[in-house]
């Protein structure tokens, strides 16, 4: 599966672009449970088997910030090496239409009609910050509603991990998905209703921290400390009720890393693959890296994918 998408269609994107922030939804078990897995603090990795080498792993983060998008001449030679790109999903335009789709209640539903008049006035005024249409709000799920509101307004479209698949295209790598739309978005939507107003009702009444909390996301992440990003995931996640905390634990990182790894198994035994996933999905038992290590792949640190100017702020 190539993706390649002409520069001219790019800013058709921005319309859509708060879909991906699906890709940075990543709380996961704390590697704490292991202290093994504590070293595991870089977000770069080589990866070999059997003293050959076989690609690279990076988590991303989801951000327009441009210190993570200035990449290192360094890194770009090691993206360059690979034969194949995988991410989590590939966000070419057929699957970001399908995806706007997706996040639509069924025709003769109405998002207020869920939610109810008074929840859907105060949702309405925080997402007229996000510029997004009416008659789209009109029919969004509730879970989509909430994740909205969970991540900064989009500003330009071009996060991390678009860049870095465009990157990846331009130079030749076939572009691949680890998971499908469904895959990807089916915990979301076969979570309980009850959820999905209580996690809507607390992202509207703290949707104006969005941006304090995304700094301190991007300053842990430029400090290439997997650690601090899992203590700073960690706290947010006390925030929220046992019952979704453990849905999204299990569910949307558990299930998810399991079969991403499952799918990385199968493109790593004839590619060398550069793979980019949201850092979140690395650490732990149930993490990337212990995953692909439990495979008998060798993961070694590399310093961050940034220019030493970027990367020293």
């Amino acid at each position: 599966m190539c993706f390649k998408i002409p520069f001219k269609k790019y800013r058709k994107m921005r319309s859509i672009s708060l879909v991906f922030l699906i890709l940075s939804l990543a709380v996961g078990a704390s590697a704490a449970e292991n202290p093994g897995l504590l070293q595991d603090h870089a977000l770069f990795w080589s990866l070999e088997k059997n003293g050959q080498r076989v690609g690279h792993l990076l988590g991303t983060i989801h951000s327009e910030d441009p210190r993570v998008l200035d990449f290192s001449e360094n890194f770009l030679q090691r993206l360059r090496q690979n034969t194949v790109f995988a991410m989590e999903m590939v966000p070419d335009l057929p699957t970001l239409a399908r995806l706007t789709d997706y996040m639509h209640l069924p025709k003769g539903q109405t998002l207020e009609s869920v939610v109810g008049e008074d929840r859907f006035r105060a949702l309405s005024a925080a997402l007229s910050v996000y510029k997004v249409p009416a008659d789209f709000v009109a029919r969004m799920k509730p879970w989509a509603a909430m994740m909205t509101l969970s991540t900064p307004p989009p500003e330009t479209g071009f996060f991390m991990d678009l860049s870095l698949s465009l990157r990846a295209a331009g130079s030749g790598l076939e572009v691949v998905g680890l998971e499908t739309l469904e895959e990807q978005l089916s915990f979301l939507d076969n979570m309980p209703m009850t959820m999905q107003l209580s996690l809507l009702d607390q992202a509207i009444a703290e949707f104006e921290h969005v941006d304090n909390a995304h700094d301190e996301m991007v300053n842990a992440y430029m400090k290439n400390n997997l650690a601090m990003l899992q203590a700073l995931s960690d706290e947010q996640l006390l925030s929220v009720d046992k019952d979704a905390s453990d849905y999204f634990i299990g569910m949307g990182i558990r299930a998810r890393n399991q079969r991403m790894a499952t799918a990385l198994a199968s493109i790593l035994k004839d590619n060398t693959v550069f793979i980019a996933v949201g850092a979140l999905h690395l650490p732990g038992e149930d993490g990337l890296i212990n995953l692909l290590r439990e495979q008998g792949f060798e993961l070694s640190p590399l310093s961050m994918p940034f220019r030493p100017s970027t990367a020293d702020q």
